[in-house]
């Protein structure tokens, strides 16, 4: 079974996908639950660019690579230069 066919059944069961892989692309739910931010300040930071960089799909929805969130995190870490 493929990586993908794998996420695609975990969600049709309920499940959260892997979000383990580098190339995963996390919701803006899935983000704002791992770093603990309101909605709303996600939201603003997106506005301001302040927030990792994102991708917006054709249907308007919006995801943000693991990779990408991952790398800005570590761009915020004290002594980052």
């Amino acid at each position: 079974m493929s990586a993908r066919a794998g996420r695609a059944a975990a969600t049709a069961q309920g499940a959260a996908p892997t979000t383990n892989d580098k190339n995963a692309l996390l919701t803006i739910s899935e983000v704002i639950a791992e770093i603990g931010v309101p909605r709303a300040t996600f939201y603003r930071w997106r506005q301001l660019h302040k927030g990792p960089r994102s991708i917006k799909l054709p249907n308007g929805a919006v995801r943000i690579r693991r990779s990408e969130l991952d790398r800005w995190l570590s761009s915020l870490e004290e002594g980052a230069a």
